[in-house]
């Protein structure tokens, strides 16, 4: 999709089942109706803060769907966006505003993990570097890298479940790079 795309209108990519995880541009303000209806494999999709609609039936019948990662204020929806999306939670980030603990029907849940660093695991052992994730239960993280904070580049290095609400993150020592950061971002 293009970055200057602010509308997906309806039905655009209905059935498509090719389709198994999904960002929409920064740009966005409308998802139109019935725009990913039926998209079998779908299992993850972020939502930028600019977006303030969504459309009839929007995600209607994507049985895959575990998780939607809204980045602004609640927009508006009507209550069949999510229908038949029974396995889906809906996360946001602190700081928005119109969210409550359900969200068209699904559960909402605030979007908190953090690398602990303070907490005895953050560091080296045994010829490796590693640190505790925690947050609410079941979360799915992707674990971030950048070795340039100046032009910093992030590369996903793995995705991770909060189980219990935390998650010991830890991969060998990359002695052939002299700097290495770490960052947590939506799946």
């Amino acid at each position: 999709m293009s970055r200057s795309l602010t509308n997906i209108g309806n039905y655009t990519f209905q059935y498509c089942t090719s389709l198994t995880n999904v960002t929409i541009p920064a740009g966005v303000t409308s998802i139109g109706a019935y725009v990913f209806s039926g998209c079998f494999d779908l299992g993850n999709v972020t939502i930028p803060g600019g977006v303030n609609n969504i459309g009839y039936g929007a995600f209607e019948g994507c049985a895959s769907l575990t998780g939607f990662y809204f980045k602004g204020n609640a927009p508006t929806i009507d209550v069949s966006g999510f229908v038949s999306d029974d396995n889906a939670t809906v996360f946001y980030l602190l700081g928005n505003t119109g969210w409550s603990s359900t969200f068209a029907g699904r559960p909402a849940l605030l979007w908190n993990p953090l690398i602990q660093t303070r907490d005895g695991s953050f560091g080296i052992s045994n010829n490796q570097f590693g640190f505790n994730i925690t947050g609410t239960n079941s979360f799915a993280v992707v674990v971030e890298v950048c070795t340039n904070l100046s032009n910093p580049v992030w590369t996903p290095v793995r995705t991770v479940t909060l189980t219990n609400g935390s998650f010991y993150f830890r991969e060998p020592l990359q002695t052939n790079i002299p700097c290495r950061f770490y960052g947590l971002g939506l799946p």
